[in-house]
């Protein structure tokens, strides 16, 4: 075979590769996106509409926004949703500011007891967190804390604090110490030095950690239904009880078009946050591996 020929043979099995790589990413696409779709516009439709034809569009005529209202309304998704940007605002912005004041600490400085506390705050990543339900929850009786947004706040932020630590770690490792020096050098001090020039340039690492935290406990069912639920009428519950609650109010009929409704006003923030965030989640995604 000649060389052109082989040259040939190689263009051709690349793209032949990418082509399949291509159909393989619209497969997963599709696969992941049409759920959410599906939930959409089902929440518009009636039950007895999406039982007839699961999979069909809704009337555009007839479309159900009392679903929503439903969900808002009797279901008490006003004072959830309230409690769960309340809860997971304070919450993430505790873990990325203690943590990051934490990873600097522990990988910037020497201290005999350093890498000890360093991993002692890893060991935290590998507690199933169903091992410690029993301990917090009488730690928040005796606290006064249960059924309370505090006590929501304090436990995902310890919750969440050994992961910050572990990626920002990594970030403020890799920073060259000279940048220190040349702040410390400038007049700053130890605290200017870290706020005024280390800070910033972990912004990937803060974005990302920030995101992740948000998610997670914008989601979080378990602490929230074990420390909440004995509480007065949606006191400190958050949106994911507010789904179950969804059930209650309608006395566990099967009205899919509110239940819809719900998931879509959990799905939102997050799906908007993504979206304005994706650049610097990438970014910090990448910075992370590379300086790993």
């Amino acid at each position: 075979m000649s060389e052109e020929q082989k040259n040939f043979s190689r263009g051709r099995g690349f793209s032949l590769s990418r082509g399949l790589i291509f159909a393989v990413l619209c497969g997963y696409l599709v696969w992941v996106v049409y759920p959410v779709f599906w939930v959409a516009y089902s929440s518009l439709k009636p039950d007895a509409e999406i039982f007839r034809d699961a999979f069909a569009l809704p009337s555009v005529d007839a479309l159900m926004w009392e679903n929503y209202a439903r969900a808002w309304r009797e279901a008490r998704f006003g004072d959830y949703f309230f409690n769960s940007v309340l809860v997971t605002g304070v919450s993430v912005a505790a873990i990325v500011l203690l943590g990051a004041m934490a990873a600097y600490a522990l990988s910037r400085f020497y201290h005999p007891l350093g890498k000890f506390t360093y991993w002692l705050f890893l060991a935290g990543l590998m507690i199933p967190v169903q091992l410690s339900i029993v301990p917090l929850f009488f730690e928040l009786r005796a606290l006064g804390l249960l059924d309370s947004r505090l006590g929501l706040i304090l436990v995902y932020t310890a919750n969440g604090l050994p992961f910050a630590i572990f990626i920002l770690a990594g970030f403020f490792r890799a920073l060259p110490a000279s940048l220190y020096e040349a702040a410390v050098v400038d007049g700053c001090s130890e605290a200017g030095a870290f706020w005024r020039v280390m800070l910033p340039l972990a912004r990937p690492g803060l974005v990302t950690v920030g995101i992740f935290q948000f998610i997670g406990i914008w989601k979080e069912y378990f602490f929230a239904f074990m420390f909440t639920s004995g509480g007065g009428e949606g006191a400190a519950r958050t949106l994911p009880l507010g789904l179950a609650n969804l059930s209650l109010t309608a006395q566990y009929r099967s009205e899919y078009g509110s239940l819809f409704a719900g998931v879509i006003v959990v799905t939102i923030p997050i799906l908007i946050l993504y979206l304005l965030m994706q650049k610097q989640l990438v970014k910090g995604i990448t910075a992370g591996a590379l300086k790993g």
